[in-house]
Order: C-alpha cells, then structure tokens, then sequence
C-alpha cells in the first residue's frame, strides 16, 4: 500500500513527542477559530453574563499586546515543549554570546510554513534559550489580529508572543531596562508560499522596516538562520506566475495571511496529514551587528545597514550550509 503506516512497538517518549507536536498544530490551525466559537455560544448561553465580564476584561487589557504583552514563564517551561522540540529536534546553535545590557532585534529567517523554529527556540524553553542567552527576553512579534480573538491572546501572551505594529515594538525597545530581544520573522507570511524543502529562498531585499526600527532605537540587529525550517512540510507547486500563486499573493493581500498547500504526515502513518515531518532543526543565531542610535535616520543610512545585514546574513548561510545537511553548491536565494 502507499500509506506508510507507523510501527505498533513506539517508544513513549517518541509518543509524548508526537502527542505535544499533535496539541501545537491543532492549536495553531484551529485554537483561535474554536476560541471565539465558545465566545460566541457563552454570549447566546445562560451563561452570557460570563462573555459580558470577559469583555469588560478585553476592553480594559486591549492594549497589553502592544505594551509587553504578559509572559508567564511557568508556561514558557512546560515538560511538554521539550517533547515538543525533541519530535524533530529543534537545535539552538550560539556563535556568539549577548550582553544582556543591550536591547537586540533577531532577524529570524526562513519563516517556513508554520514558523515552527521561531517559536520553539524564542516562545518556550524546549531548547533552552536562556540558558544560552541568560538575562536576555526574548519576545515574538505576531500579526496584530490574533490578539483581538477572546481567549486566544491569553496563551499567546503568556508564550511571550506581542503584537507586531511599530508601537509594540518601539515600547519594549524604548524600556529604561536593556536585555530585551525582538525576534521578528522578517519575511512574514509571504514568505511560507516559497517554503520548500531543500531550498532556502528569503523576502529580505524590500524589507526596510526593521532596519530603520534598529536605526531609531540603536538596537543591535542579530541575523538568524533557521537549517532546515523548510524541510517540514511539502508544498504543492506553485511558481511565481501560476494561477496558484497570483491567487494565493491576492488573498494574502486582501486577509493579511498567507495560505500555502502544504502537507506532512500523519499521527499513525507517515505518509499524509499536517503533522510535520521529523526532521531536524538548527537555529544559528549570528553575531550582533553594533547599531548606533539615530532618531531619524536618512534613507542612505537605511541602506547601508541593509547592506550590511544582508552580507552578515550571506556570511551566516556559508559558514554554517554544509554543517547543517545544505550541499556546499547551493545559493542563498534572496527576493
């Protein structure tokens, strides 16, 4: 048969591996949708008066995801994250150690599908991020619109994911206290329609806005590079100037979301489903680039430090390609 079908005689603990992976896709893909249907049915229940509290609450905290949201690192360290980053493993590589008294924006690349390495290693300590960057805070930036569904943004919050618009991010940069750390998936969305295993092709040549964020604030920029983000999923083809991806950049456009084909395997055969498959991840954090503060820099400025983010950034896939299963031939692909 085609359907390659999972051994009965499983270790548990690839079990409890593939259980956490099963919670987080499901969550991912469903949770935000499930949480504000159970808002709906409190308000049309007996129990509507519960929805009226928890609006009050949602009024009053509305701001919070753009204010250093509210991590919880109880949460951040369940045992179940380091089932979840053992299922491939995901791997957080160091070159270089950060003061804790500078404020860093981390340029995570490649998004992938799901972008399944940025919060394994930066919203959970499944691969010990702070024991490798002690004092430092790592926060995600998440599309706003996620933190307007009930229920949801509480456990986005208490994952240390904040809201990506430019007050978010020019609060926590802008706090008397350094050690802050902005991981910032700089493709964005668009990004998973070009995730495919075996490549690595990046959104980075028109991406400005991080740049001049780094610039404003005099924040280091870190370069991230995620081996191996890519290879978790198929996807089906859809070259620049099909039918399939013009319709797909169009919808992106009008929803804010990118909405790739994708597939893996399955929680007891390995051949189809939206688990992703077990392959490993190295996450390769680089060496800070030093940004000095200027409150307004000229577009010459912008450009050079692009520049130079991207040549750190080249500099980063070639030392560490073949280490991380890359064949020494293969270009980073950039866009």
């Amino acid at each position: 048969m085609w359907i390659d079908f999972a051994p009965l005689n499983v270790p548990l603990d690839r079990r409890l591996q593939t259980a956490a992976v099963l919670q987080w896709t499901l969550s991912f893909l469903a949770l935000a949708q499930c949480s504000l249907v159970l808002y709906i049915l409190l308000v049309c229940s007996q129990y509507w008066a519960l929805a009226a509290l928890y609006s009050v609450w949602l009024y009053i905290d509305w701001d919070t995801p753009s204010t250093g949201g509210r991590r919880w690192e109880r949460v951040r360290s369940f045992t179940l994250w380091k089932h979840f980053a053992n299922y491939f493993p995901i791997k957080l590589v160091r070159t270089a150690p950060l003061s804790p008294h500078q404020n860093y924006i981390f340029g995570f690349h490649p998004h992938g599908i799901l972008a399944i390495g940025a919060f394994g290693n930066f919203c959970t300590e499944g691969t010990g991020f702070s024991r490798l960057f002690p004092s430092l805070t790592p926060r995600l930036l998440m599309l706003p619109a996620w933190f307007r569904v009930p229920f949801f943004r509480e456990l986005l919050m208490c994952l240390c994911l904040v809201s990506s618009d430019k007050r978010s991010a020019s609060y926590l940069l802008s706090k008397k206290t350094a050690g802050q750390a902005l991981i910032i998936a700089v493709g964005g969305p668009p990004e998973a329609l070009d995730a495919k295993p075996g490549e690595m092709t990046l959104q980075i040549l028109k991406r400005i806005g991080f740049i001049k964020l780094a610039l404003t604030h005099g924040t280091h920029l870190v370069p991230v590079l995620s081996f191996g983000e890519n290879n978790l999923y198929y996807q089906v083809n859809n070259p620049p100037g099909s039918l399939l991806r013009n319709t797909q950049e169009k919808l992106q456009r009008i929803i804010g979301l990118a909405l790739p084909l994708f597939h893996g395997r399955g929680v007891f055969q390995y051949s189809l489903g939206l688990l992703p498959h077990r392959r490993a991840v190295y996450t390769v954090v680089g060496s800070p680039i030093p940004v000095v503060k200027n409150p307004s820099p000229s577009p010459e400025d912008i450009i050079a430090l692009h520049t130079l983010y991207v040549e750190k950034l080249k500099d980063l896939f070639e030392t560490h390609k073949v280490k991380y299963g890359i064949e020494k031939e293969s270009q980073l692909v950039l866009c």
